[in-house]
């Protein structure tokens, strides 16, 4: 377990990296039936940003932790990412889709950590 909280505080470092902000992580080892274990969930204010985070995230995580993600989907059109490292799911979005996709709240029943935003 603590292999997957390093690799998702990796992660956080990326994003942080390149400024992307209102990050929340959500723990989900305590509910049944999920396809990961973490869900991070962050977003930039263009698409272009979105994709910086998401190319920080894979770099960082591959430097620091040895970790490649197994898919990356969304780069094309980068107005929400979502990155598959296997036990943590990255999102990364445009504040318009992660208004409208509300993942926070479909998870509610996780734990959600909110990450102070640097800047």
């Amino acid at each position: 377990m603590n292999e997957t909280k390093e690799l998702v505080k990796r992660i956080v470092e990326g994003i942080q990296e390149k400024k992307g902000k209102d990050i929340v992580v959500a723990d989900l080892t305590a509910t049944d039936n999920t396809v990961c274990k973490y869900f991070v969930i962050c977003e930039g204010n263009t698409p272009t940003q979105v994709a910086a985070i998401a190319d920080s995230v894979s770099d960082y995580v591959r430097i620091h932790a040895s970790e490649k993600p197994i898919h990356v989907e969304g780069m094309r059109v980068a107005r929400w990412v979502a990155m598959d490292y296997s036990d943590v799911m990255v999102h990364v979005f445009v504040p318009e889709e992660r208004d409208f996709y509300n993942l926070e709240n479909l998870w509610a029943d996780a734990e959600l950590t909110e990450i102070p935003n640097l800047d």
